[in-house]
């Protein structure tokens, strides 16, 4: 959320928790302060979605930055967002690393464990979001955070669980059926289809739809209504 979508508040009628940018790879003062009053409204919760500075490439391009780096940029999002969100009468509930930092980080033990550490020296009571199953979880946990095991609704899978890099062809998921059938197979079989038809084992505790997806309302409410039918309170960690 953040930025500059445009679906923040229709989004916000169907999730429970919000990730929204801290001005790094997309955002400013201006659209934290507009989103996390519309959080705040909604009653959804606050989460920080720290980036790599670089919002040529929207944070999606790798970066090979020092742990000390990482720790000052994750720091000083969380403190931008934080600050924008107590003034208002908020509360900071999680994390979420965006994009090529959230990957890159799912598979470098050394970067997850200087994200956590920053987010933990920050405030050890916020939840550190990662994709599920993946050394994000892992180090976080190391380092006394708790954690959420993220899984995606409009991405598909590799076959060791990380997901389709976004230049192959089939990295996102187009239609509401296909999302809300690996959503649901997720939650109640604990696993998902890769894209070699491997059915690979999964936890997931929190479901991802991105903001900028062109379906993201479709999914978010086809999700949520589906989810409510069968009895699963969605809710905030």
């Amino acid at each position: 959320m953040g930025e500059g979508c445009g679906n923040d508040a229709e989004l916000m009628d169907y999730v429970s928790s919000v990730n929204i940018a801290c001005g790094f790879h997309a955002g400013d003062a201006a659209t934290m302060t507009k989103t996390v009053e519309t959080a705040i409204e909604k009653g959804v919760a606050i989460g920080a979605h720290p980036g790599y500075p670089d919002r040529e490439n929207f944070g999606r391009l790798a970066m090979n930055l020092s742990s000390t780096q990482i720790h000052d940029i994750v720091t000083e999002q969380l403190a931008a967002l934080y600050e924008i969100t107590a003034t208002r009468g908020g509360k900071l509930n999680h994390v979420k690393p965006h994009g090529a930092l959230y990957n890159q980080a799912a598979r470098d033990a050394e970067l997850a464990a200087a994200i956590a550490e920053a987010v933990f020296h920050f405030d050890p009571t916020l939840v550190l979001y990662g994709l599920s199953g993946s050394v994000s979880i892992s180090e976080a946990e190391r380092c006394g955070l708790r954690t959420a095991s993220e899984v995606f609704a409009d991405r598909t899978y590799q076959n060791d669980g990380s997901l389709t890099p976004r230049s192959d062809s089939d990295a996102l998921i187009r239609d509401a059926r296909t999302s809300l059938n690996q959503v649901l197979q997720m939650i109640s079989e604990k696993s998902v289809n890769a894209t070699d038809g491997r059915v690979i084992p999964i936890r997931a505790e929190t479901i991802c739809i991105h903001g900028d997806g062109e379906n993201a309302v479709e999914f978010a409410k086809a999700i949520n209504q589906a989810l409510t039918t069968i009895g699963i309170k969605i809710r905030p960690l």
